[in-house]
């Protein structure tokens, strides 16, 4: 009898100390997960993201991690499917048990599978994608990095009615969650600064021949035109126009296409597209220097020039870590949900200022930018909070 009590005390001891251990942590480590797109129409934003993610956390490694802690991502492809997703929230949530996802791509991806990680209490770190829907109220463990979609599109709107003139406004999506947050809110900024909403098209993540959507909206008198499409068909639509001698559309693309690929196409095909994104050009300002530190060590470490998501994923990386460090040694959700809230500091790498604070939303202001040279050339930056313009570096 007696031994069969002091078995069960053990039993029961051993029960409250796995139910005190926070998932994904050890003495030793802590697993974050990420489950991206490596394959598929967003695989040149989700490639160098985890690069610029994994360079961040081996730089914190070598340095004895946190807290003693190594840090060890690990990455799940979707290839942009919902079904392959799934299996890669699963195998990394219920199966590795990490302590909280990070960069996961892909709006409806992210969507689909926010229920589980919340289930499961699992933070929800700078995802890719900005979708308003992303932060819920109350935002839960969802973290957003930078402002919306709706609210970049209707930004670049307002901002290219405002220095052309043009009223007629037209949009070309995928009809996912991503597509039509962007064209729901070309409709409403339309409406609500007294422009006329023209006409829409709707695409295949596949579509690779656009002449026919295309002549559609210029024989409609479409001007200013919203893109929510992959980063090729964003390139291929631009230099269709072009083709066909629509030498005056202004094509306005978000975050999602704000890709230096897609300003260095050869032969000028993207010159003069825009884009309303919530972080500055990581070339434009190539010289400053935090940039140019984190240029070369990228260079250094995959022999491949940084992009923008590379420096998303690198800072991204570094917020993580920054909650980490605070949350202290002895590790819990908790406290580390606490520390994310309590982020406020200016990321020079960025060029931005970060505090998530209650609402969940690390960055809101907004940068317009456009192709020229090769380069997107950073046009005006505008406050999220009070909506005012201003030239950058004022």
């Amino acid at each position: 009898m007696k031994t069969k009590f002091l078995m069960a005390a053990a039993i029961a001891a051993l029960a409250t100390g796995a139910q005190a251990q926070t998932r994904g942590v050890t003495d030793s480590e802590v697993l974050i997960g990420g489950v991206h797109d490596l394959s598929g129409v967003f695989a040149a934003v989700s490639t160098p993201a985890v690069n610029g993610a994994n360079l961040y956390f081996e730089q914190v490694n070598a340095n004895g991690g946190v807290h003693g802690r190594q840090i060890r991502y690990l990455v799940e492809d979707h290839g942009y499917q919902l079904p392959r997703a799934t299996q890669g929230y699963n195998k990394l949530i219920e199966r590795d048990g990490v302590f909280a996802m990070l960069l996961n791509l892909g709006t409806p991806h992210n969507l689909a599978h926010y229920p589980l990680m919340e289930r499961r209490g699992v933070p929800n770190v700078a995802p890719l994608t900005a979708a308003r829907a992303i932060l819920p109220e109350p935002p839960g463990m969802n973290f957003a990095s930078f402002s919306s979609y709706y609210d970049q599109t209707v930004a670049g709107i307002r901002y290219l009615h405002e220095t052309t003139g043009a009223t007629n406004v037209c949009s070309m999506y995928l009809p996912t969650d991503f597509g039509e947050e962007i064209a729901t809110a070309s409709r409403e900024a339309a409406e609500e600064m007294g422009l006329t909403f023209v006409d829409e098209t709707t695409h295949r993540p596949d579509e690779q021949d656009f002449v026919g959507a295309v002549s559609r909206l210029r024989d409609a008198g479409c001007q200013i035109i919203t893109q929510a499409v992959g980063v090729r068909a964003g390139i291929t639509i631009v230099g269709t126009a072009k083709r066909l001698g629509w030498d005056d559309a202004l094509f306005l693309t978000t975050s999602a296409g704000f890709l230096e690929p897609v300003a260095m196409v050869p032969g000028g095909v993207t010159d003069g597209l825009y884009a309303s994104s919530g972080w500055q050009d990581l070339y434009a300002r190539a010289s400053d220097e935090a940039p140019a530190e984190f240029i070369a060590a990228y260079q250094a470490a995959y022999d491949q020039p940084a992009s923008g998501f590379a420096m998303l994923g690198y800072t991204a990386a570094g917020q993580i870590v920054r909650a980490l460090e605070a949350a202290g040694p002895d590790l819990t959700t908790e406290g580390f949900v606490a520390a994310m809230e309590a982020l406020d500091y200016d990321d020079a790498l960025l060029g931005t200022h970060i505090n998530f604070g209650a609402d969940h939303q690390g960055a809101n202001d907004i940068f317009i930018s456009q192709v020229g040279n090769g380069q997107w050339n950073t046009l005006v930056s505008i406050d999220g909070d009070t909506g005012e313009a201003m030239a950058v570096g004022e």
